[in-house]
């Protein structure tokens, strides 16, 4: 069974979900501002794993992450560049999927943006107002977050027994705890109109609102990096459980921080990597599978040394599907049977399953992805191989690990006509070699490097992989 670290009860727990074989959702996506990341690449492509392995298990997946679009930092940039926040957020919000693309990240189910459900914010607030957990206050409107009780519970910052009085604006809010539903307009800022006057909604509030009206009223799992517990998600709660009357979320998952020199990752620190730059000098399943390396939930190190080593486990996981998938009878002396393969099947399966149970723990399940890799890779050169069909599920289960950690590579169109067109000229370079023609054949080997397809002979016979 599947068990997950619960940041809310801070303990593993056998995950059900509220609809059998169903799942709702939610995790928190960048502010469109600038570029994305290798920080918040680890979350979002830690939170597509969660996602393929729960599609894995057979659950049908609601799966949201949105696009906040209206905030202080969309401004400013906004104003910097001269453009209106709308044209900011289609920049980034383009380039954003353009690296989940590359990084081979499935899109959500739903990804709206904040100002696309301002009217039901407005919604979620008048019924916080009715309700008394929220004021209003020189055009604003505050959440009181001693209306409720249990406040801190996720992050473990409970209010302090007296109220904290707000010296920064005397006589606006409450207490200092309190947070913004709604903040009136400023000059030369964007402003949506309300019974409440021209303004934004605060930044809390859209998470809980898209949840509402694309998820439910409680939701399976939301997720998002650490940094968010205290005070995004913490007010999450405040909000939705104080305007639903309904427990808000039953499994709370926060990735840990990708550090630099072990230093957290951040822009506001300068130290950051964007996706694109990381892209331009690995290979996006190498990253994915760096990403992959530290458990979710621990800091990961930022080092190229750190990356080399993926290189390899790249090219051995893409060999051993290609050599798995091009065994052939005839070509090699094959075994009538083979039960230590058979049993290396079952092990790595079983390894794989137990490791991703438990908390979706993806550095344990690349072992056995390895071990599955390297005990195909070995028949490349032998003379005899294990029974084709054990081959075969040894092919299927290596490509279902790469479906769930997402590594494998996106076949395009062409290359699905590829690997027949190679087979034929291999075919005609295996009779040129026969009838000792050997320059057309190393001609058509050299032509074909030259493109990126690796010709390997031995054992009397030949191979391709991708170079």
């Amino acid at each position: 069974m599947l068990s997950i670290f619960n940041d809310l009860t801070r303990k593993k727990e056998v995950f059900q979900s509220i609809e059998p074989k169903k799942v709702k959702m939610y995790v928190c996506g960048p502010t469109v501002y600038d570029e994305c990341h290798i920080g918040h690449a680890r979350s979002f492509v830690m939170f597509d794993i969660v996602r393929r392995y729960l599609e894995y298990l057979g659950y049908e997946t609601t799966y949201v992450m949105n696009f906040t679009d209206v905030d202080d930092k969309m401004i400013k940039r906004a104003r910097e560049e001269g453009l209106t926040i709308f044209d900011l957020a289609e920049r980034y919000i383009k380039h954003f999927h353009e690296d989940m693309s590359a990084l081979n990240v499935k899109p959500a189910t739903f990804h709206p943006r904040a100002t696309e459900c301002i009217p039901e914010m407005i919604k979620f607030i008048e019924i916080l107002l009715e309700k008394g957990h929220a004021y209003r206050s020189n055009g604003n409107i505050y959440f009181d977050v001693r209306s409720i009780q249990n406040y801190g519970a996720l992050s473990g910052n409970p209010l302090p027994e007296t109220k904290t009085i707000c010296t920064k604006h005397p006589g606006e809010k409450r207490s200092v705890e309190d947070f913004a539903l709604w903040k009136q307009k400023k000059e030369s800022e964007p402003a949506w109109q309300s019974p409440w006057g021209e303004g934004r909604p605060g930044w809390h509030l859209e998470c809980s609102t898209m949840c509402l009206k694309y998820l439910a009223e409680t939701i399976d799992i939301h997720g998002g990096g650490r940094d968010l517990i205290f005070p995004h998600h913490e007010n999450e709660i405040a909000q939705s459980e104080a305007a639903n009357g309904k427990k808000f979320v039953n499994f709370w998952l926060h990735n840990g921080f990708v550090n630099i020199n072990k230093e957290k990752m951040s822009k506001s620190l300068g130290n950051f990597l964007t996706i694109k730059q990381v892209l331009e000098k690995y290979h996006p399943m190498v990253i994915r599978l760096f990403l992959l390396s530290a458990h979710y939930r621990r800091p990961l190190n930022y080092e190229p040394e750190n990356i080399i080593p993926f290189k390899m486990t790249h090219s051995r996981f893409t060999n051993a599907l290609q050599l798995s998938a091009q065994i052939k009878e005839g070509e090699q002396v094959v075994r009538t049977e083979d039960p230590e393969f058979e049993n290396v099947i079952k092990e790595c399966e079983n390894e794989f399953l137990e490791a991703m149970n438990d908390d979706f723990n993806t550095p344990l399940a690349l072992v056995a992805v390895q071990r599955l890799a390297k005990e195909i890779n070995q028949y490349s050169t032998a003379k005899e191989i294990p029974p084709i069909p054990l081959f075969r599920k040894a092919h299927e289960l290596l490509t279902t690990f790469g479906e769930i950690l997402g590594i494998n590579e996106k076949i395009a169109e062409d290359d699905v006509l590829m690997e027949p067109i190679l087979e034929i000229l291999l075919d005609v370079r295996n009779e040129l070699r026969k009838t000792k023609n050997y320059k057309l054949a190393d001609e058509i080997r050299d032509r074909l490097k030259a493109i990126g397809i690796k010709i390997d002979d031995f054992a009397g016979q030949t191979k391709w992989t991708k170079d």
